[in-house]
């Protein structure tokens, strides 16, 4: 149970000393006397324990749990974090009813140089008022142009895929590519592909060591892919206001309104394109990926995602091409959704979460002093026998309606939850059902006995060797 503290005087102060300004972050950061009395492990001198921590996050995770217990500090990345472990912790920081944390400094100081403004970096009022402006990309009309072009775009490379294939790197291609379609509105080609290549710069950067843009560093390739983009995006965004937008992502922000009636400044437009087509790309590629993994592991949970596949869209037709998947039947698949979040539970695309503590507050027994770094473990909770039975098992009937009306609404959270969910998951859904209905309609999908590669667990989860999978036609 977490309750707000009183707030002493040097809160007030460090509340007050929060600047705007991404910049000034670093500065006041809470010393290890101030979190004196909160359990855990400082590491090795000068790196703490970041080293320890991606090495293996979730062993070192378990580890700090086993030894310290569901709240506990650790010293890595240049400062102090506090992990919240639990699917209580999940509904305190991400409901944030209390409005006690801050989402902008949580990830700003991960994410300014390359998004900054964008949506999971705004706050309360700011970030109500953009969002719902924003959410016009996502109405029913809009989505159903996207899923037309989604259809085109999959049938069309899919059908290449006949035989052993790496599918993380053919997914994260396509990814980009149908982005350029269904985002940007531009057809692929030489365009499409130089904001592509922008686009995998910035997200590299983000997880790079060396955090100033340096000559001949991956943050400096970074910065450059982003300063192109600013301009691209500046550019279009004017022309598309003057010329009438279309029903592409990216013209529907172009020409949203706030609540007052009046557009979005045509910077924010560019930030928050930046930011959503990172953040779908990237956890698009991902959940993907470990969907057919586990349905390249489980022939038997395969076949019944094909037969509900071959109801709803009649199979392939008379020359054996699979049928498109019509917008109107998305609800139809329900085994095949249930399917998707068993692997997003079993790999959650964002493995853990980052907040800033603005306010003192109380949680499993410890004070935590405002100006904590804060973060909570979804792939933790998403494997914990607390709220699930054999948690290391592929199930899809865990998402019946019935066990998910059983279960601590914040048990599963791949999508985050509260003001910050995910704007875009239901694009995320259809995306991943027209893929399955292009794949399954024509493949049976097959990995070698006892496939099991290793994954890159942080900060989005890939498997190291690319996903080696065979598409076996049917």
């Amino acid at each position: 149970m977490a309750t707000l503290a009183d707030p002493a005087p040097r809160e007030a102060r460090v509340m007050q000393g929060f600047p705007q300004s991404l910049a000034h972050w670093g500065q006041g950061r809470l010393s290890e006397s101030d979190l004196a009395h909160i359990p855990g492990d400082a590491g090795w001198p000068l790196v703490g324990n970041t080293f320890t921590m991606l090495a293996d996050p979730h062993a070192f995770a378990q580890r700090m749990i086993d030894t310290h217990g569901r709240v506990y500090k650790n010293r890595a990345f240049g400062g102090w974090q506090i992990a919240l472990i639990g699917a209580e912790a999940n509904e305190l920081l991400l409901f944030n009813k209390e409005k006690i944390f801050s989402s902008e400094q949580g990830w700003g100081p991960v994410l300014d140089q390359l998004f900054p403004r964008g949506l999971m970096l705004m706050d309360f009022d700011h970030h109500r008022i953009d969002r719902r402006a924003l959410s016009i990309a996502f109405k029913p009309e809009p989505m159903r142009h996207y899923a037309g072009a989604l259809n085109r775009g999959i049938a069309s490379e899919v059908a290449k895929w006949e035989g052993l294939l790496a599918f993380y790197p053919a997914i994260k291609k396509l990814t980009l590519d149908l982005a350029a379609d269904s985002f940007i509105g531009i057809p692929w080609g030489p365009e499409a592909d130089r904001i592509n290549v922008a686009f995998v710069d910035m997200v590299q950067a983000s997880v790079a060591p060396i955090r100033k843009p340096l000559p001949f560093t991956q943050m400096k390739k970074g910065v450059d892919g982003r300063a192109y983009l600013v301009d691209y995006f500046t550019r279009e965004t004017l022309r598309r206001r003057e010329e009438g937008g279309g029903q592409d992502m990216f013209s529907q922000f172009a020409t949203a309104t706030r609540e007052d009636g009046s557009l979005l400044p045509v910077d924010e437009v560019v930030d928050h394109m930046n930011f959503l087509m990172m953040a779908a790309h990237d956890t698009i590629t991902s959940s993907a990926t470990s969907l057919i993994y586990y349905l390249a592991r489980e022939p038997e949970w395969q076949e019944k995602l094909r037969e509900e596949i071959f109801a709803v869209t009649g199979g392939p037709d008379g020359q054996g091409n699979p049928r498109p998947l019509d917008y109107d039947d998305l609800g139809k698949l329900d085994l095949t959704e249930m399917a998707f979040k068993e692997s997003l539970r079993m790999i959650p695309p964002v493995p853990s979460m980052p907040r800033r503590a603005l306010r003192e507050f109380e949680f499993g027994g410890y004070r935590i002093p405002a100006g904590a770094m804060v973060g909570i473990n979804i792939y933790w909770t998403h494997h914990s026998e607390d709220y699930w039975d054999s948690p290391f098992t592929f199930d899809p009937l865990r998402f019946t309606a019935d066990k998910v009306r059983e279960r601590h609404k914040y048990a599963w959270v791949p999508f985050g939850g509260g003001a910050h969910m995910c704007l875009g998951l239901h694009f995320a859904y259809m995306q991943v059902k027209i893929l399955l209905a292009q794949l399954l309609q024509q493949y049976r999908i097959e990995a070698a006995p006892g496939y099991n590669p290793a994954w890159q667990a942080w900060p989005i989860p890939k498997p190291k060797d690319g996903l080696q999978v065979s598409f076996r036609k049917l």
